[in-house]
């Protein structure tokens, strides 16, 4: 009887677990006051950094013209904005950036600031932080934005100094490995071949392709003006910059693989200019507040804030953290994978992109459907901010409601987050 017995116990299971999920699925798409919901998200065009449209155009100024946007097109009074939290990887002066370009934007002196930065989850950690204080009771209102200008501020990575206590530690001494290291490393450790990666890449190309063409990114993208200096003839014009310059049409799996090793120091030697993200330059904000502000405000509501959480593992791997990020979240919110409609992954490089839909079972339908990081480009501390806009654009499109945005985070981190579509 004990086998018979072990098998009811693992029907009965499946069973229960099946109707937990479902049951989450239904809880998440109520609708009660306390929700913590966004009442505006944008993000400007991501351009490629040194090349692209919004190479001179310094941080404080990104931070400048995409908050007097929010400000102005979301119709809320700026005097109710608390506080705003700026996410930003590589500025030297990320603390007096963000508050001083906060007030430059037009809000009041009573509109507070502050930095975040958990490298590329940093955008998503800022949604984080505006949410954990309107539900702790702390503000009411609150702006995340994430912003990075890679053209102006370089990632030096590890250039300063390190304790010999961590350069000497077994885990800790990983941290001083670039990321294209970690990329090979994720790539030899779990046999991700070069042709995996390029087929990847190319349908990341060929999704925004199909994306821009068909006019999607516009529901996501608050044009700016800006500054462009001609490298050549030193002369500046004033420029409208409205599209994501780095996707390159007609790419394809055979044409990526023509493209030579970015690392051959380090093996296997994969990872190209063609299948990894780009640098790039952008920022993306989200408004946020309580379903009972909102309604009472008369604020348009696009979706909800439904958690986010973090997880650690090897610096070394650090590409597969999504693998681990994204299981702890369904589990809190008791939701399964088939439950998702759409999954915005970090796409850094291709060998951690390839591994995690394979490790997780996704279905690749589901998977960036717009493309991602490796066709339009990773600003650092806008990524995780950008993925929240472009998952609620998405999921408007295809009138479907559940999104997890999930990036893996340089030093060893995976984070992810649950959002859902009100439309």
């Amino acid at each position: 009887m004990a086998p018979a017995n072990g098998r009811l116990s693992a029907v009965l299971g499946h069973l229960n677990s099946s109707a937990s999920a479902s049951s989450g699925r239904a809880r998440l798409l109520e609708k009660n006051p306390d929700d913590i919901v966004i009442t505006f998200a944008g993000r400007t065009a991501l351009t490629k950094a040194k090349k692209g449209g919004l190479k001179d155009t310094n941080i404080d100024d990104l931070l400048i013209a995409l908050l007097t946007e929010v400000r102005e097109r979301s119709n809320l009074d700026p005097n109710l904005v608390e506080d705003v939290c700026l996410a930003n990887v590589l500025s030297e002066a990320q603390g007096y950036m963000a508050r001083s370009s906060v007030l430059a934007a037009g809000f009041p002196v009573t509109t507070a600031a502050s930095v975040v930065n958990r490298f590329c989850s940093s955008g998503l950690l800022a949604v984080q932080q505006i949410a954990n204080q309107i539900i702790a009771g702390s503000i009411d209102v609150g702006i995340a934005i994430g912003a990075e200008s890679m053209s102006t501020n370089p990632d030096n990575g590890t250039s300063t100094p390190l304790s010999t206590k961590i350069t000497e530690h077994p885990i800790g001494s990983q941290m001083t490995q670039p990321m294209g290291q970690t990329s090979e490393n994720v790539a030899g450790q779990f046999s991700i071949s070069r042709e995996a990666q390029d087929a990847f890449a190319a349908k990341s190309y060929q999704k925004a392709e199909a994306a821009q063409k068909a006019g999607w990114f516009a529901d996501e993208i608050i044009p700016i003006t800006v500054q462009v200096k001609d490298p050549k003839t030193g002369k500046v014009e004033t420029r409208v910059v409205d599209q994501d310059d780095g996707i390159r049409y007609g790419t394809t799996a055979e044409s990526l693989g023509k493209i030579r090793a970015a690392f051959p120091q380090w093996k296997p030697s994969f990872t190209t200019g063609g299948n990894a993200s780009q640098l790039t330059d952008g920022a993306a904000a989200i408004l946020l507040m309580k379903r009972s502000r909102a309604l009472e405000l008369g604020q348009p509501i696009v979706g909800k804030f439904a958690g986010a959480t973090v997880v650690g593992l090897e610096p070394r791997i650090m590409g597969i953290g999504p693998t681990y990020a994204i299981p702890k979240m369904l589990g809190k919110a008791g939701l399964d994978i088939k439950d998702v409609d759409v999954i915005e992954i970090n796409e850094a490089f291709g060998s951690m992109g390839v591994y995690c839909v394979n490790k997780l079972g996704l279905d690749p339908a589901k998977v960036n459907p717009r493309g991602g990081a490796i066709a339009f480009g990773h600003p650092l501390g806008c990524t995780g901010a950008r993925q929240v806009v472009t998952a609620l654009s998405e999921l408007r499109r295809r009138n479907e409601r559940i999104a997890v945005t999930s990036m893996c985070v340089g030093l060893g981190m995976g984070m992810a987050g649950i959002f859902v579509s009100e439309h």
